[in-house]
């Protein structure tokens, strides 16, 4: 069991930096504004900052293996929109062989979210 715990925070630790930095990037860099606007959401500014203020504050939850599982639901939230809305027009417009190219993080961060969920499912962290 310890390895597997092991295993287990190697993969929080890795999720959580990913959306720490995917959350002070949207944040800092200006071009996210375009992308969002793009999308077609409503008030894409102020869903910009809800998504980069929530990848931010659960990457940090998941480093510090903290509120585990309730940080885990708005990834996987934010992972299902940024494949419905950015990935799926790439598979209906350019293809399946480059929708496969550009959904792979998507997914893998997906399927690590799924992992974890499972593995905290009805426990704590020091289970």
């Amino acid at each position: 069991m310890q390895e597997s715990l092991s295993r287990v925070n190697w993969i929080s630790m890795a999720v959580g930096y990913v959306f720490i930095a995917s959350g002070i990037t949207k944040l800092v860099v200006s071009d996210f504004k375009t992308i969002f606007l793009s999308l077609g959401l409503p008030y894409p500014e102020a869903v910009l900052y809800l998504i980069a203020i929530s990848e931010l504050a659960c990457g940090m939850l998941l480093i510090g293996r903290m509120f585990i599982r309730q940080a885990i639901a708005p990834l996987i939230l934010i992972m299902l929109g940024a494949l419905y809305l950015t990935k799926i027009p790439i598979l209906l417009n350019q293809g399946f062989i480059s929708f496969l190219f550009e959904s792979r993080l998507d997914i893998l961060l997906l399927v690590l979210l799924l992992v974890l969920w499972h593995q905290f499912r009805g426990k704590t962290v020091d289970e």
